[in-house]
This record gives structure tokens, sequence and C-alpha cells, in this order.
């Protein structure tokens, strides 16, 4: 089992110092409650997503108490159809304020705890999460339309409890690379799940061959990388994706725009772009994006979610989020070489579903 405060791989020329990756890693350690629960900050709301993401970034730290904490925060408090509510008032469960239950946030926890049980070996934590695990999978999959893609969420218990059948590409290529790690968890307790690989398969050919499937939402950078970062995409239809789009997203020196023609690079896309580019073989080009950020990083260790390069030239919003400090060190614990976050970013041991072929 890895060594808690453990951050020598976390150091990366340009971008992260020793002493500066601990101060990242204790700035989200300060946000966590203490009942695991993680917000984007104190005082504002925590999403199921975000939440994994930071705890995903503590493991990779080796701060593994403290992630398994976020874990169980998950487990107590998941609803009984499977599913999270969308947000939480600063991660107090008895405050939800977005009653809908996104298909991606409630997905993604299955990369977390995958994540977790190849960083420490913890055999005990896998079954005790594996429930967890399942529940938020099948509730996931009660969303899936006959072409594979995944309706984004059901709606509040106010507005109908509806599935809405609307399908999101980055939604889905996250939920792509969840149910690739939901799978890897069966395999591990010898729990075939045939339906999910059907399911997974199903889902990876709506994302390569059908993106009318999908609503439009191409002005935004996280629809672009996001196939790629999913592992959807690989080899040379993923590296001509990326190149396709560079020129627009990439602002050189500065970062990656969230949204076209915005003038806003922001700090989450950027790390998470830094991790596909990894993901392909382009490390040296995951490393220039992360040393194109560093002048979101604040005093105390944060980073900025973003910064207005025309006009104010200012940073926006105003917040120093647990998850674009989490993006940061999980894509630096990629170039480091960690052996758990490499293992679920890069992919090649993932199971990969079966895919139908109605195209062939």
């Amino acid at each position: 089992m890895t060594s808690p405060g453990r951050t020598e791989h976390l150091v990366l020329p340009g971008v992260l110092t020793a002493e500066q990756a601990a101060e990242t890693v204790a700035g989200i350690l300060a946000v966590q409650r203490e009942d695991g629960a993680i917000p984007w900050f104190r005082g504002h709301h925590l999403d199921p997503w975000d939440h994994t993401e930071a705890a995903m970034a503590l493991d990779a730290a080796g701060e593994h108490a403290a992630a398994a904490r976020a874990y169980d925060w998950l487990a107590r408090h998941q609803l009984a159809d499977g599913s999270w509510y969308a947000a939480y008032q600063d991660g107090n469960a008895e405050e939800p304020t977005d009653l809908g239950r996104e298909s991606n946030f409630c997905a993604y926890i299955a990369v977390g705890v995958w994540h977790h049980y190849l960083a420490t070996g913890d055999d005990a934590f896998l079954d005790r999460m594996w429930p967890t695990v399942y529940a938020a999978v099948e509730f996931v999959l009660r969303l899936q339309q006959p072409g594979g893609q995944i309706g984004w969420k059901r709606e509040s218990p106010e507005n109908g409890d509806t599935a809405v059948e609307d399908a999101l590409l980055t939604g889905n290529s996250s939920i792509h690379h969840a149910l690739r790690c939901a799978l890897a968890i069966a395999d591990e307790r010898e729990e075939p799940q045939p339906d999910w690989e059907l399911a997974t398969g199903a889902l990876a050919h709506a994302i390569r061959r059908h993106p009318d499937r999908f609503l439009d939402k191409s002005r935004y950078s996280m629809d672009w990388y996001y196939p790629v970062l999913g592992g959807a995409l690989t080899g040379a239809e993923a590296k001509a994706r990326i190149e396709e789009h560079w020129d627009a997203f990439v602002v050189p020196g500065l970062g990656v725009r969230c949204v076209l023609p915005n003038p806003w690079v922001t700090g989450g896309e950027s790390c998470e772009l830094a991790l596909a580019l990894w993901a392909m073989g382009e490390s040296d080009r995951a490393l220039e994006i992360l040393q194109s950020i560093q002048h979101l990083r604040a005093d105390g260790g944060m980073y900025w979610t973003g910064y207005v390069f025309e006009g104010d030239r200012a940073v926006w919003p105003e917040e120093l989020t647990t998850w674009t400090a989490g993006s940061l060190l999980l894509a630096v614990a990629a170039l480091g070489g960690d052996e758990a976050t490499t293992a679920v970013f890069g992919g090649e041991r993932l199971p990969r579903g079966l895919e139908p072929d109605c195209c062939a």
C-alpha cells in the first residue's frame, strides 16, 4: 500500500515542485469536510462528479484515508434508485440544491472506486463499495436509449421525475470511461455483467459512428476532447479529432478555451486535454498545456477556475475550486507515471465491452 502524502511523482518541470504539490494537496484537504464531502470550495455546492475527481487527486497524492472518506460519503448518501442529486450545499446531504440526477455524475463513482483500489489494493474497500457502484451503474443504464446513447438525466420529483432522453457527448464519453471501470471492478470480483458489456459497446459505437445521436455542443471544448479522454476514440481517430480543432480551442501560453468564441481559458479543461494528450502518447504537448496554465495558480496552492484574456484581462470567476486543483494533480500524476492513474486513464487494461456490428 502506498504511504500517505506521497508526492514525488507529482513533480513536473514548469508545473509543480514537491513543495507546490504538497501545498495543492493540502488545499484540497482543507476544503474537505469531516464527513468526507469535498465541495467546490467551502460555502459552495458539491456535485458527485467533481467530488470524485478531487478524491482521485487525493489518492494520486497518497492521501488514501481522505479519499476513502470521500467515497464513503457517496455510499452513505446514495438514493434508493442508485443515483445522487446533482448538487448539495457545501456537501451537506440534508441540503440538496438541485434535485435532478445526472447520468454522468452518477456513473463516475466507478472510475474513482477503481482508481482507489488500484492505488491501495484494498479488497475490503472494493467489497464495501461494490453495491454502491452496481446500483449507480444500473441507474445510469436505465437511461440508455436504443441507439446506445444515454440520456442526460432524470428530472427532479417536482418536475415529474421523468427521464430526459437528450444525450450529451461529453457526459456520454465520461460514462463510457466509467462503464469500463465498472466492468473492471466486476471482473476483479469475478461477477461478470454481460448486460454492462453490451451497453458499453453500444455506447462506444454511438460515440464513434453516430454523432447525430447527441445534442450539438461542438462550441464547447469538452465535446472536442472528451471522446478521446473517455477512451471511445483511440489511435488515428483520436489524433485526427484533436488536430482538427486544436487551433480553435488552444490559446498558446494561456490554456484551453471553455467555449467558442469566448476569450476565456479554464484550468479544468486545460488539464483534461493534457490527460487526453498523454493517453494518446503525446506527453510533450501535454506538458506544454500544463505549463501554460500556471498563471492560474494562486497563493496557497489552489487554482483559479479561469481567466478572461481580452477586455478586462482578469481571473473569472473568482473561485478556487477543488476540481481544478484535482484535475491538475491527476494530469501531473499521469505524466509522472503514477501506476493507478496511468492504468485508469491509459485504459489499455480496461474492458471494452461488446460493440454491435450494425455499421460493418
